[in-house]
This record gives C-alpha cells, sequence and structure tokens, in this order.
C-alpha cells in the first residue's frame, strides 16, 4: 500500500501533559460533595493530553470520535449573544471560537498524523475511531489511517449529507462530510438493531403490490433496515433547536448514530476535539462514559454547560498545567447570601455561575449551576441552595472570563448578607 510522506514525518513521543484537576461538577447538585465521579472534561493540548492518558487508558477506550480542524484555513467565531436575530449576523456578539489556520499542508498532516497514532493506542483492540472531515483532506486522511490501521481494517467511509446555502456558482454545492470508519482489530461492536430505521413507503408498497419486488429476498419489513453508508441529518442552523454558538457544531442525531452502533451502555467513549459537546452529552445521555477534551476554553465552558442541562452524572473539570482559565475582574459582581439561597445582582452580565457551599479551598465542587437558557438574555440570578459557613462561587462572563469569589459566611438570621 502507498505511504503519504512528508518531510518531517515521523512516530514522535509527545511530552506527557501534567493534568491539575480544577472541579467536579455534579449537575443539580446530585451526588454532591462525594458522589462517584467516572466521566472527564480536560483542558489543553489534546497531544500531550492523550499522552498523559496512557498509562490509564492505553488500549482501553471503546469508540473514539474525532472531529479535527479540516484544513479550511479560516478562523471561525462563536456566537455568544442571546436574544439575537438570527437573520442579522452583522449585529451578532462574537467570541474567539477555534482557528484552522496552517502554513501548508504538511504542518496540518503532521499534527493529525501524531494525533491518530495515540487514538489507535487508546482504542481498544476491538475498538473502533470514527474520522470526520470534508473535501478539504478526507483523502490524505483516508491514506494516514490506512497505514495506522490497516488499510483492511476500513469499516465504512460514510457521507453526511445535509441542506444550506453555498458561496459556490461554478461548480456543484459542497455539501457533505466524509467519515471514515476503522477497527482496530478484529470482534468490533456494531448493534444494527440499535440503529434500524423504517424502509421507504416506497418501498414498502412496492413488496406488498408484488412477490418478485426483491428478486426473491423479502425483508423483515416491521422491523427496519439498517441504514446505507450515506446520511441525512440536518445541520444545527441558526435557529435550530440544540444551537450553541460553538460553531461547526454538530448534531445530536449524528453522534446518537455512531454511539448506538459502536459501543454498548457503560462503555468508554472519548472525544479529543470535543468542541461544542456533542459527542460527551450524547454519551451521557445513552448511560456511556466519556472523556472529552478540548485546548479552548470556550469549547470546555459549552460542554460544561450542555451536560449540566441534561442532567449528566458528575464529571470532573481537569486541565492541563500550561493550560489556565482567562481570568476576569467582577469589580461589578455583588452576591446576596440567604440561609437557602443565594443571589447574584441582577445587572451582572453572566453565561454561568455555580456555587460550591461548602468549599475546602482547594477543589471546587460545584453543587449547583444557573446559565442562560438557548435564546434567552438573561442566567437565573438566585440559586435554591442550603449555604455553608464557607463558600466558594464561580461566574463566567459572555465574553468567557472567570472569577471566583471565596466567601467568609456569618450565620444569617432574616437578613442577608451582602458581599
Amino acid at each position: 500500500m502507498p505511504n503519504l510522506a512528508w518531510p518531517a514525518k515521523s512516530r514522535r513521543s509527545p511530552e506527557r501533559a501534567v493534568l491539575i484537576k480544577d472541579s467536579i461538577i455534579y449537575p443539580g447538585g446530585r451526588g454532591y460533595p462525594s458522589g462517584a465521579v467516572r466521566d472527564r472534561l480536560l483542558l489543553g493540548d489534546n497531544l500531550e493530553i492523550m499522552a498523559a492518558l496512557m498509562p490509564e487508558y492505553e488500549a482501553r477506550v471503546d469508540l473514539i470520535y474525532a472531529d479535527p480542524p479540516f484544513f479550511t484555513n479560516r478562523k471561525f467565531s462563536a456566537r455568544i449573544g442571546r436574544g439575537e436575530d438570527s437573520r442579522k449576523p452583522d449585529q451578532w456578539a462574537l467570541a474567539e471560537g477555534y482557528p484552522d489556520s496552517w502554513s501548508n499542508l504538511d504542518s496540518y498532516l503532521d499534527f493529525l498524523y501524531q494525533r491518530l497514532i495515540l487514538m489507535h493506542q487508546l482504542l481498544k483492540p476491538n475498538g473502533t475511531l470514527y474520522l470526520h472531515l470534508d473535501w478539504h483532506a478526507n483523502s490524505y486522511a483516508r491514506l494516514l489511517l490506512d497505514e495506522i490501521f490497516g488499510a483492511h481494517r476500513l469499516l465504512n467511509e460514510i457521507v453526511w449529507a445535509y441542506h444550506g446555502p453555498s458561496p459556490i456558482r461554478s461548480a456543484f454545492n459542497r455539501k457533505h462530510d466524509t467519515i471514515l470508519a476503522y477497527a482496530k482489530g478484529e470482534g468490533h461492536t456494531f448493534n444494527a438493531d440499535a440503529v434500524r430505521q423504517p424502509y421507504n413507503p416506497a418501498t414498502i408498497q412496492a413488496f406488498k403490490s408484488s412477490a418478485r419486488a426483491g428478486f426473491g429476498k423479502v425483508p423483515n419489513l416491521e422491523r427496519g433496515k439498517v441504514p446505507e453508508d450515506w446520511w441525512y441529518f440536518p445541520v444545527v442552523a441558526r435557529l435550530h433547536s440544540e444551537r450553541t454558538g460553538y460553531p461547526t457544531q454538530k448534531p445530536e442525531s449524528l453522534l446518537e448514530r455512531i454511539i448506538l452502533a459502536s459501543s454498548n451502555p457503560g462503555e468508554l467513549v472519548a472525544d479529543f476535539f470535543c468542541g461544542s459537546g456533542t459527542t460527551a452529552s450524547v454519551a451521557a445521555r445513552l448511560g456511556r462514559r466519556f472523556i472529552a477534551c478540548d485546548s479552548s476554553f470556550r469549547a470546555i465552558h459549552t460542554t460544561r454547560g450542555r451536560l449540566c442541562s441534561a442532567q449528566a452524572e458528575p464529571f470532573s473539570i481537569e486541565r492541563q498545567a500550561s493550560a489556565v482559565f482567562p481570568p476576569g475582574s467582577g469589580a461589578s459582581i455583588a452576591l446576596t447570601v440567604l440561609p437557602a439561597a443565594i443571589h447574584v445582582n441582577g445587572s451582572a452580565d453572566l453565561d454561568y455561575w455555580e456555587v460550591d457551599p461548602a468549599w475546602d479551598g482547594v477543589l471546587f465542587r460545584s453543587a449547583a449551576q444557573a446559565q442562560r437558557p438557548s435564546g434567552s438574555a438573561q442566567v437565573p440570578h438566585e440559586l435554591v441552595i442550603e449555604t455553608g459557613r464557607k463558600m466558594c462561587v464561580r461566574l463566567v462572563s459572555p465574553s468567557g472570563e472567570l472569577l471566583q469569589k471565596e466567601l467568609d459566611v456569618q450565620p444569617v438570621s432574616d437578613a442577608a448578607d451582602r458581599l
């Protein structure tokens, strides 16, 4: 088989990230403060983080979905406004999303190659990788995966088709992505019955009208069929109910099919380019464990919010030692503490806030969370929670700045303490 080559190509041993556990999130307070934590959300360079995870997770991950940069040579922005008119993009409030720009193709291929090698090592002997790209680089990635996994390990070249506007005027509109599915070894999981879909009504009618419609083969029309390797799912459009504002967000229906087909309840699903958190959110809903990682605080913040909204099981947030959360001044933030609730100043411009009512000064354990609902301009300004003597509150602004306030609260009666 041919191999793809570039001048700097080599299999390197990356440095291992030093991981710092920043917080444990108990969505809705379930399990606080000592409930079991099985899922992990990590901030940092995924190459060094995968290297750090290797001693614990090598050959132990059941399924990896990878949605890396596509080699578009664009810089993507995230929408951070709420209640805006989606038809007027010139009025949107934007923040940095993620860059997808490269000095040349060689640098992109080296970026991808080193990470695919580690993903292969993390997979179980019967694990599966789904690599999601588009026309910019999918043909190169196919050769890289053939080299790493073996060409005979290709399961599918899946086409995800969708509709949408296009600036192209001299060719057909490019409206599909390519997802390459590879098995690491024999005995990979494929749950056909979990992803069956109804036959087309025309097919059902054809079999009703003629016994010869299937050339002697009569399908189980009630059971439905296994999908073909071309899938249609709508994109997460401007008015889509799943929309988080994070760029290039993938629909939950797409990840649901992948996770149902290639993993079982209780198994471990990983996404090292987690972006808006679709993989982690769907995995949690379907009873799978997850590891999710991204180099952008915006991605970690968006994923955390989705997991909290979905009332997921408790999960940890960890960061690479060299990765820091963006600090905020918080000069205008005021809090009011009552015995069974905490209020934030109604004029505060917030995207998310959370409370640890028994702060130990080391690990933040989030027992209550509030975030701006999709389509709303305001975050709830009250959290009902039994307040303690020593508390910690974390607040995140729409631009992604993080403020942490430690509170020494004296016993209160009918009056509130203004802090």
